[in-house]
């Protein structure tokens, strides 16, 4: 959880019946949290006009990231398939202070050409967890984390889409697992132009978290 300059974001108004519904945030929420609170310089700099986070669940990531650059002028946009997560986002910017903007569909869905090109900051805490293929694509609780096989069947859906959405200075945020093969995703992205880091990793229980960040490669 943060424990920096910025306060992590109340979620006071959230019962337990919500996160029935929404995914609730646990330890690869909080280290995408630590991660853009070790960046913010990095993301300050960037001045973004546009910020975007796929899969939103609670708003956590999203209102996080707009408190962090509260005096900017940036609009912030989020996308969940899940109906409940676009409501409660939208709550939890306006119990923080911000104003949040949700699109319910599928990762990107309607927002590919109306955004293409302009997204500065890009955050996506996937659904990671190796599971059967079966779990993957639903619209229930499930989808926050059933990644099929590898893990990476929704990354493996969006990756090629974050080269038209980026701006030319833009920075995506990634949480992966270590059996989600970052270095193959590295790989994935070299190719398509852009650059990639690890910010932050943390071992929680049986699992290897880290936050990538990806920015194009300057020629």
């Amino acid at each position: 959880m943060s424990d920096g300059c910025f306060p992590t974001p109340r979620l006071s108004h959230l019962t337990s019946d919500d996160f029935s519904f929404i995914y609730e945030p646990a330890e690869d929420s909080f280290l995408l949290l630590d991660a853009l609170e070790k960046d913010c310089e990095r993301v300050r700099c960037v001045r973004p006009d546009i910020c975007l986070e796929v899969g939103c669940g609670s708003g956590i990531c999203i209102t996080f990231l707009a408190t962090m650059l509260k005096s900017s002028p940036s609009s912030y946009f989020c996308t969940d398939i899940n109906y409940k997560a676009a409501e409660i986002a939208t709550q939890t910017g306006k119990q923080n202070g911000v104003h949040i903007l949700p699109l319910i569909t599928d990762l990107v869905g309607g927002l590919d050409l109306r955004l293409k090109g302009h997204v500065d900051i890009l955050l996506f805490n996937p659904p990671y967890v190796v599971t059967p293929e079966a779990e993957v694509g639903s619209r229930g609780l499930e989808a926050a984390w059933a990644g099929g096989e590898s893990g990476r069947t929704v990354i493996d859906r969006f990756l090629p889409k974050v080269p038209d959405l980026m701006s030319q200075k833009g920075l995506f945020y990634l949480v992966v697992i270590k059996e989600n093969k970052p270095e193959e995703i590295e790989r994935v992205m070299y190719d398509k132009g852009f650059h990639m880091e690890t910010v932050l990793s943390r071992q929680t229980g049986p699992e290897l978290l880290s936050v990538l960040r990806f920015q194009r490669s300057q020629h």
